[in-house]
């Protein structure tokens, strides 16, 4: 049968005819349909997304496949439950018990029966019910449109991407926003997908990314699973088994699955605007009980109710131990007795400042160790760079002048020899921060970097950033410095020398065998 409602949802995501006929396997008639519809009822995306399989079906409707009343009623529903339950059951079974029956109403032929079989199965939802098993299988991709986190701090924003996994069997969704699609992520979100479904699946579906297949060598045909995923796989004793590419059956129950979130959670949270990912994905866990609990389908199941009744029970245990990615790292401490791992800082006792130590890395903590012995341990941190965690007992009693640390008189002492301004923004950063060492760092790159030959722009900039009352970091200063210098070579420009018109005239040189009278013979002549 035609699944005219994927073609829909394919429209409205402005895919051209050769996409969707590749994708979906229909003809370029079936799409022309699909459009007509589209145009002839006035559908918008925000009304598809609220139609119903039945609401769909009744735009296309197949004069060939109806129930007549004449004929005696096949009892569908008692046949699915039957396939349910029963996985040698063959619907020829089922056709036989029809034809055998008492009712005296004409019986379909089996070539009948089975067409209006699917297409019963197709109208009611049940069509991955009937060729997925309970805790078979679970699918998984990032959904394609991203959302905007926005750091209230800095006023930078970063991309939100939606890792999706669903059971096909119940069509339990699960999904969490990410700051990143990276190996560490994808990782990340098995985890939390397994441990939100409660048990482990016999194997998992992904699609051909990156962070899950490669080919060993360029143009091979053999897809290989990457080391990391196959690590998290041999630690849960699931199977990986990629989708087939150019095989879009494979992918359609996950498909649908996306095009669920991207049209009930990602649609429905991008208009308001989000602070952080713990606040989005609170979120994104309210809008993901509507859909698996309160949202009933054709059928009148939702799909926590299946999953709990016929899904759940089979599930494996999951291990005792939750699997985490671990990266190892060597760390020099700088002279304000932090660490930086990704772009985040952590501290270490300040004696061993200037030392290099090791980092056990995971995906929730950092370890650090001088040599066998374990120093200290902090969470790890996600998302805007330059963040700190600080132990308080780490820094000196007081900020004490001890050598080779940096200090805030160390710094202070520096912007006194930019100026006046420079000193009043220093301070602003030192006092602004909760432990004054984690000021440390941005001070050292606003004076040697952007401070370098005692550059007296930095001063202009601290002025102006004074003078607007801006928040002052590193990247703002560049920021201002870098438009003070474009409004002095404007200026420049604009005030340049004169266009000299007069020639320039320079002493004669001698011609050998002329003569030439000098300028005060024409001056006596009048």
């Amino acid at each position: 049968m035609v699944d005219y409602q994927t073609i829909m949802s394919m429209v409205f995501k402005h895919r051209t005819y050769d996409e969707i006929t590749r994708s979906l396997g229909c003809s370029r008639r079936d799409i022309a349909a699909v459009k007509k519809a589209i145009s002839t009822d006035g559908i918008t995306a925000e009304r598809f997304a609220a139609m119903t399989a039945i609401d769909i079906e009744k735009l296309f409707p197949d004069g060939r496949r109806t129930m007549s009343a004449d004929y005696a009623d096949p009892h569908f529903a008692q046949i699915i439950e039957e396939i349910k339950h029963n996985r040698f059951f063959k619907l020829q079974q089922g056709w036989v018990k029809y034809v055998a029956g008492t009712s005296t109403q004409k019986k379909y032929s089996y070539s009948q029966y089975c067409a209006l079989f699917n297409r019963f199965a197709a109208t009611n939802d049940v069509v991955a019910t009937l060729q997925h098993e309970p805790g078979k299988a679970m699918f998984v991709d990032w959904a394609g449109p991203t959302m905007k986190v926005l750091d209230t701090v800095t006023g930078e924003t970063f991309k939100a991407y939606f890792f999706v996994a669903s059971l096909p069997f119940s069509g339990l969704i699960f999904c969490k926003a990410f700051s990143d699609m990276k190996q560490h992520a994808w990782n990340e979100a098995h985890v939390n997908a397994l441990e939100f479904f409660g048990g482990v699946v016999q194997m998992i579906v992904p699609d051909n990314a990156a962070t899950a297949t490669h080919r060993r060598k360029r143009g091979d045909k053999e897809v290989v699973v990457t080391k990391a995923y196959r690590q998290l796989a041999e630690h849960y004793q699931t199977a990986i088994v990629p989708a087939r590419s150019n095989r879009p059956r494979d992918k359609a129950h996950v498909e649908r699955m996306v095009q669920t979130v991207e049209t009930r959670i990602i649609g429905y949270l991008d208009p308001q605007t989000w602070t952080s990912f713990e606040e989005l994905n609170e979120a994104v866990s309210e809008q993901l009980e509507d859909i698996n609990e309160n949202l009933r389908r054709v059928n009148q199941t939702t799909r926590r109710e299946v999953f709990d009744a016929e899904e759940a029970p089979v599930l494996q245990p999951l291990p005792k131990q939750r699997y985490e990615d671990v990266d190892y790292k060597q760390l020099k401490v700088g002279r304000n007795y932090h660490v930086t791992s990704d772009y985040q800082h952590y501290s270490v006792p300040y004696q061993l400042a200037g030392k290099v130590l090791s980092a056990r890395i995971t995906t929730t903590r950092i370890s650090l160790f001088d040599g066998q012995s374990k120093v200290c341990e902090h969470p790890r941190k996600h998302g805007r760079r330059g963040q700190y965690s600080t132990e308080l007992a780490h820094a000196p009693k007081h900020h004490q002048d001890v050598q080779g640390l940096w200090t805030r008189d160390w710094f202070l002492s520096n912007a006194r020899s930019y100026g006046p301004a420079t000193v009043q923004v220093i301070t602003q950063i030192l006092d602004r921060s909760k432990v004054e060492a984690q000021a440390f760092l941005s001070c050292r790159n606003i004076l040697t970097e952007l401070g370098r030959k005692k550059s007296p722009s930095l001063e202009e900039a601290c002025q102006e950033m004074l003078n607007i009352n801006g928040y002052p970091n590193y990247t703002a200063l560049k920021r201002v410095m870098a438009t003070l210098a474009d409004a002095r070579k404007q200026q420049e420009h604009v005030s340049g020398p004169a266009a000299q018109n007069t020639k320039n005239l320079e002493p004669m040189q001698s011609i050998p065998g002329a003569f030439v009278r000098d300028a005060d013979h024409y001056k006596s002549r009048g």
